[in-house]
């Protein structure tokens, strides 16, 4: 029979042990209970960690051979024919300048196919890994010290398994607004508007002052006016990246009497960004962001001047999507057809600009005016010629800082300075002034109003063409 010592020794072992099981039962408790709600796809550049939301990932591949397309950005291997779709392969080592191992012809690059909006992009990287989740309250900000990438297109840093992993924001990488920042816009203008509102009643309130027995007078129909405008200025830029300068002031001036007429007194301000585009609407050029009629392509060659260079370079800022550019070329290969010409078209719009060499023609399109200088695919679409696709260049680009372009024939910048601040619209246009050559012209939109010394105004149709 044991002794008293023995069964209290016993049971010291049992509860030492109970206690050790407890701590372990704890821990795996606390990694049961965790709650996984963010999952990754992890990879390498350069021998160091990314990941990607696993919800803008649709599909891990090995694949080579793309097809080459002319004139496209030097991170843009190519096109890849994924099951029907033609999908642009952007290399995120050159889009971040880091090395590219090199390989023979028949190597098969790790490819993630990624959504970014309704597009699909394929996305070369060193190595893929592995998929982990997180939970996405640990997720730490971006640090400064993340030196080898902008950090705006950092979403955050993740740690898993004692290893840290730079979470890549794709949206902002090609350049896409999510809604939590469209509407952090809408709030920020709201905000302000209401802010200002605040400072004018506060300094109409001090001015009456408070030992006067008189009231304040009203502010006359010309300071509303001007307070108004000043609400919509402020509005426009925070909505829109929209600029009131002397280059938009006019045509500001002109659309808000306008505005004041559809929306009434009680109603002008701009309370989101559907009443900043809703503004703004009568502000572009004509067919801007599509395909060009036949009629602008006419004024377009008629306000170009007569030029028998052998060589005609054109600058077009702000290309977007393509469409300016390619229609541009097939203008000046008409206007033109003994020259060599050369189209420089800029944006820093990534995912405009690396779609602008692969666009097709509608089939409105391609029985138009641009007839002659296209070609039909194997896949039964138009596209334009070797001669019109050698002949432009897309570049991500910013135009607003100094580049290596030689002296230009022609710049064509339509709807470009507006959207620009003051301060960048006079570097801008100053660069103008120094690039154009002597018989050159500068064409910007229809409703901006420029002012370069030794330049005047001329119209031609729709096209607001400036010449020394």
């Amino acid at each position: 029979m044991a002794t008293i010592q023995e069964k209290l020794s016993v049971l010291a072992n049992t509860l030492e042990k109970s206690d050790d099981l407890t701590e372990a039962q704890l821990l795996d408790e606390k990694k049961k209970n965790t709650v996984i709600d963010f999952k990754m796809v992890t990879f390498s550049l350069a021998g160091k960690d990314y990941a990607i939301d696993i919800m803008k990932v649709k599909e891990i591949v090995k694949a080579g051979h793309f097809t080459y397309v002319p004139n496209a950005l030097p991170f843009v291997l190519g096109v890849y024919n994924l099951r029907g779709d033609i999908i642009p392969i952007i290399d995120l080592r050159l889009f971040f300048n880091s090395p590219v191992p090199a390989h023979d012809d028949d190597y098969q690059e790790n490819l993630l196919f990624v959504a970014v909006g309704e597009q699909t992009f394929g996305v070369v990287v060193d190595n893929i890994d592995k998929v982990v989740g997180i939970q996405k309250s640990t997720i730490q900000p971006p640090h400064p010290l993340f030196g080898d990438i902008n950090i705006k297109y950092i979403y955050g840093v993740a740690e898993y398994e004692n290893n840290l992993y730079v979470l890549l924001d794709i949206d902002r990488i090609f350049g896409v607004r999510t809604p939590e920042e469209e509407r952090e816009l809408a709030e920020t203008a709201q905000a302000q508007m209401k802010m200002r509102q605040a400072e004018y009643v506060q300094a109409e309130s001090q001015e009456s002052g408070s030992e006067k027995k008189e009231e304040a007078p009203l502010p006359s129909p010309q300071e509303e006016k001007a307070l108004d405008l000043s609400f919509i200025s402020d509005s426009l830029r925070t909505l829109k990246k929209f600029s009131v300068t002397p280059v938009t002031k006019e045509w500001t001036e002109k659309r808000y009497a306008e505005w004041l007429k559809e929306r009434g007194n009680a109603n002008t301000q701009l309370q989101s960004e559907a009443d900043a585009d809703q503004f703004l609407a009568p502000f572009y050029s004509k067919c801007t962001g599509t395909w060009w009629t036949e009629d602008l392509a006419d004024s377009v060659a008629s306000a170009l001047p007569a030029n028998s260079a052998k060589n005609i370079v054109v600058w077009n800022p702000g290309c977007g999507k393509g469409y300016e550019s390619y229609s541009l070329a097939c203008i000046l290969k008409r206007k033109y057809p003994d020259a060599k010409i050369k189209v420089y078209g800029h944006d820093v719009d990534l995912l405009s600009i690396s779609n602008a060499p692969l666009l097709n023609l509608s089939d409105e399109a391609s029985i138009s005016w641009y007839q002659p200088y296209t070609v039909r695919t194997a896949g039964g679409d138009y596209t334009f010629n070797k001669d019109i696709k050698d002949s432009v260049l897309f570049e991500y680009h910013d135009c607003v800082n100094t580049n290596s372009l030689p002296p230009v024939d022609i710049i064509f910048a339509r709807d470009v300075l507006a959207f620009l601040p003051e301060a960048s619209q006079g570097t801008l246009l100053s660069e103008f002034g120094e690039k154009v050559k002597g018989n050159g012209v500068i064409i910007v939109g229809e409703n901006e109003a420029i002012a370069i010394p030794g330049w005047t105004k001329k119209s031609a149709g729709n096209v607001a063409v400036y010449s020394k």
